[in-house]
């Protein structure tokens, strides 16, 4: 492996340790204010709730992540091509969409800790499913997985917002777990997944079903944990109220709301771009079929997304800005990173079995960088948009309202997917590019709207 890309791991390394060792000291943006008597105790008490909650969270990330660098290579080895390995991944998505939407719209109606072991299960099911080379019982756990991904992105932040207000507890605390789940469930166990999963398939020659095992493990794990120390809380628990009303509801507070409609906006479109992302970087990065170490490269752009959750722990705390005002600049600085591939005019250039051209290219370092800087965002984005949606949105259909801004998402990605191979890499950067710059001017609008909600409460 070439020098280039441990020197930027190091320097990567080097740079998340600092920031977490500022973090450390009594005035750092990790540090909670204790105070003494109560508020002390309450501090206390808070801190193992929000371990508890870390742990929980880390382990069911850990089981997204040990699936993911080997879905599509099971898929391979299995013998199916690269259109038939295509529409079960948009079946996932789509699974997702229309299902996933409905399963975890009930998380406001019959319990989020309910609908938190309703993940684990429908996860462990897929899991199970990719022990079968039979293509239908492949797509009935992509089915499976589509409903279990919603789950994970709304059952668990509905039940910790909930939670965390039912305890007494402060609202910038909230803040402080955001920023840590996403430090270790989205980055650490991302890296540590990756490799794990390399080392039971390549190491110990386990095969490519070996990390959905050991995700289907860690889950249970999990699971366990869940049933035997969280407590249960809804969103509108009145259970004569039909699904179809839960929905309406949860609709009109969208239209009725525009600091809802664009928090709506600004995920879809950021998180569209990102999932577009994914499939991007590698002919990016090798568009002449340079070798390079996939695995090591995104281990990298999971410790960049670290480092921007560090930061986001930072900007987070009481002294600074708030997320409406600095995710202006994140959302901008996001899409100037993703139009170095256009700067450089990416081109789909037919790869050639056989013939080995050489490592990375300066073209594709330059690049390499500039994914690096949109990963960092990425770090900023989640505890962030997490944030304003425990400001935002009720909790009497928070679940239900999450799940509606995952559709347009969803469905977003579903058409890429299937029309991939009609536009080159550098008008894809250029959408996604483009994309990120409309959930600026939401992001604006929304600062906007709130300044002047300040203005009128404080006047």
């Amino acid at each position: 492996m070439e020098h280039f890309y441990i020197i930027v791991f190091v320097m990567l390394l080097a740079f998340c340790g600092g920031l977490e060792l500022l973090k450390k000291g009594p005035q750092g943006s990790g540090a909670l204010e204790m105070g003494k008597g109560p508020q002390e105790k309450m501090a206390t008490i808070f801190l193992a709730f929000r371990n508890n909650y870390l742990v929980v969270y880390s382990l069911m990330m850990a089981g997204d992540w040990l699936q993911g660098p080997y879905v599509y290579a099971l898929y391979s080895h299995y013998g199916y091509s690269k259109g038939d390995i295509g529409k079960l991944f948009i079946a996932g998505f789509g699974s997702s969409m229309i299902f996933g939407t409905i399963v975890g719209s009930l998380a406001d109606k019959y319990g989020r800790k309910k609908c938190a072991l309703t993940y684990v299960v429908t996860y462990i099911l897929s899991c199970v499913t990719k022990h079968s080379p039979d293509y239908w019982i492949l797509m009935l756990g992509r089915f499976f997985g589509g409903i279990a991904t919603s789950l994970l992105f709304s059952a668990f932040e509905s039940w910790l917002v909930a939670e965390h207000f039912k305890r007494g507890f402060e609202a910038q605390w909230l803040s402080n777990t955001f920023s840590k789940a996403v430090f270790l469930g989205n980055g650490l166990m991302a890296i540590l997944c990756g490799l794990l999963a390399n080392f039971l398939v390549d190491n110990l020659h386990l095969g490519p079903v070996a990390p959905f095992d050991a995700s289907a493990t860690v889950l249970l794990i999990g699971g366990i944990v869940i049933h035997t120390t969280w407590s249960e809380n809804f969103g509108d628990n009145s259970g004569n109220v039909p699904l179809s009303v839960q929905f309406s509801k949860a609709a009109t507070a969208i239209a009725s709301d525009p600091k809802i409609a664009l928090l709506g906006a600004m995920q879809s479109l950021f998180e569209g771009s990102m999932y577009t992302f994914v499939f991007l970087w590698t002919p990016a990065l090798s568009p002449r079929g340079e070798d390079i170490p996939h695995g090591f490269i995104f281990a990298t752009m999971m410790l960049a997304c670290m480092c921007g959750s560090s930061i986001a722990a930072r900007l987070m705390n009481k002294s600074g800005p708030p997320a409406e005002k600095y995710m202006q600049y994140v959302f901008v600085l996001s899409a100037f990173a993703l139009l170095i591939p256009v700067w450089f005019s990416v081109q789909d250039i037919p790869v050639v079995e056989g013939i080995h051209v050489g490592g990375i290219t300066f073209d594709g370092q330059v690049q390499l960088f500039g994914f690096l800087v949109f990963e960092a965002c990425v770090g900023i984005f989640w505890p962030s948009i997490m944030s304003m949606r425990s400001k935002y949105i009720p909790e009497e259909s928070r679940s239900t309202i999450m799940n509606f801004f995952r559709i347009p998402l969803n469905l977003f990605v579903c058409i890429v997917l299937y029309n991939v191979s009609m536009f080159s890499l550098a008008s894809m950067f250029a959408m996604c590019s483009s994309f990120l710059l409309v959930a600026a001017a939401c992001q604006w609008k929304l600062y906007s709207i709130a300044v002047a909600a300040d203005l009128i409460s404080s006047g």
